[in-house]
């Protein structure tokens, strides 16, 4: 195992973290110095894609990165509480006998976050009771990290200062009893474990197979008296070429299934790349936009050849509901993303076992409910019309009212408005879907 590491952040944590982790082979580590957003722009925007994972040396690196929002790889950060923490502590109340009320922090938050480590909790685990007064969590530019704990000093509100900041020598440099956090080896040897499970679990998904159930609808329409059988078998000639040549494309191999469909079999990553991460359908050499209106597939992601190709027939069968020439992937655990590449796309699971209540009282199958429940995370409201379910379920609006009307009837949703549409016709009822409240 192989894994090119980009390491991010300070010289001086980065060689801390360069030790510990020499006594990982797997990892194969570049060290980028980045104190800012602009390093970031000059140092890693063009090599960005050479790696497979990166790492930052604290949460202020990682902030910066996940602002910046220019990396895509899986990121991690040496966390700066535990060990990290206690052993600075330990050196400012043994050499500067302080209180915590008199000590400033500046890589921390009171409580806990996603990225940035609560200092309470950290002290709270440590067995010391006394809450910090002084924390600065706002932003991490140095210039105002820097003024920050300097006037805090000239006040007299503090006799020492915790920094994750490589900003240290300047602050003594002014006369404050400063001291620098570095990476503990006990919290880097827990990331690098994380980092390799998480490899190891992309290489696993990576390399599942892909079956793409294809079907053409070549014969769609077509009789003995407008093609002679000849002309048909040029025609599934034809198509059976380009196909040949879309599969090699993603390394994969081709096989007729029936009359006008075909199934492609290949690797999960390569199939995820080329549609960017399952949002698009993949474009195929020498199918113009009219054939692609004729196709239909089914994506099916699976651990084994028989689970892959389970999955992509029941795709196959979404794609066919939201209309020919849709695209659809099942993945392994059920859930279903399609059709790629349309404005309605969303992402539902057919095997939800929260919505069985609500299914069981309604006539409403466990699918059609996940996909409403799926149409109202892409809007971001628990609010919406029939003519907006009809757009993202690819349904008619006489079907979306049914769905609405039955799950208002059985105390599933109210109705909280009424939209006057421009042209004539009745007013349409506005509902709010009550799943959290009842599932």
């Amino acid at each position: 195992m192989n894994i090119k590491l980009g390491l991010l952040g300070p010289h001086d944590s980065m060689q801390v973290i360069q030790t510990a982790l020499a006594k990982y082979p797997e990892f194969h580590c570049t060290p980028i110095e980045c104190l800012t957003e602009q390093d970031l722009d000059s140092r890693v925007l063009p090599i960005k894609e050479e790696f497979d994972m990166w790492l930052c040396s604290g949460p202020i690196t990682y902030l910066i990165v996940s602002q910046w929002g220019e990396i895509h790889a899986p990121t991690f950060c040496v966390p700066y509480n535990g060990s990290s923490l206690y052993k600075t502590l330990l050196q400012v109340i043994y050499e500067q006998k302080v209180e915590i009320a008199q000590i400033s922090f500046d890589s921390y938050k009171e409580v806990e976050s996603e990225a940035v480590p609560g200092v309470v909790e950290a002290l709270l685990e440590a067995g010391i009771t006394d809450k910090p007064r002084y924390i600065m969590n706002e932003t991490y530019e140095m210039d105002e990290v820097t003024r920050y704990h300097t006037d805090l000093w000239k006040k007299g509100l503090i006799k020492a200062t915790i920094t994750a900041h490589p900003i240290d020598t300047e602050l003594r440099q002014l006369g404050l009893p400063t001291y620098r956090i570095l990476p503990a080896t006990m919290a880097i040897a827990a990331v690098a474990s994380q980092m390799l499970r998480t490899f190891e679990m992309l290489y696993f998904k990576n390399t599942q197979i892909a079956i793409q159930m294809i079907d053409t609808e070549l014969h769609d329409g077509l009789t003995s008296e407008t093609l002679s059988s000849d002309d048909l078998t040029k025609m599934e000639i034809g198509y059976t070429d380009k196909l040949l040549t879309y599969a090699k494309k993603v390394h994969g191999s081709l096989k007729s299934v029936g009359r006008g469909r075909y199934a492609i079999f290949t690797t999960r990553g390569l199939l995820q790349e080329i549609t960017h991460d399952f949002q698009t359908a993949p474009e195929i050499q020498g199918i113009d936009q009219q054939g692609r209106k004729g196709m239909t597939c089914g994506i099916g992601i699976g651990q084994t050849a028989y689970e892959a190709e389970i999955n992509a027939t029941n795709a196959l069968l979404h794609a066919k509901k939201s209309g020919t020439g849709s695209w659809v992937v099942c993945f392994d655990d059920k859930k279903i993303a399609g059709p790629l590449g349309k404005p309605e796309q969303i992402t539902y699971s057919y095997a939800s076992e929260e919505l069985h209540a609500i299914s069981k009282a309604t006539s409403l199958g466990v699918s059609t409910l996940q996909k409403l429940k799926s149409v109202l995370r892409k809007l971001s409201s628990e609010v919406i019309s029939s003519q907006e379910l009809a757009q993202y379920m690819q349904i008619t609006q006489r079907s979306a009212r049914r769905i609405l009307t039955e799950l208002e009837e059985k105390g599933f949703a109210e109705i909280v408005a009424e939209e006057k549409p421009y042209m004539r016709g009745r007013p349409r009822k506005v509902y709010k879907i009550l799943f959290e409240q009842k599932v």
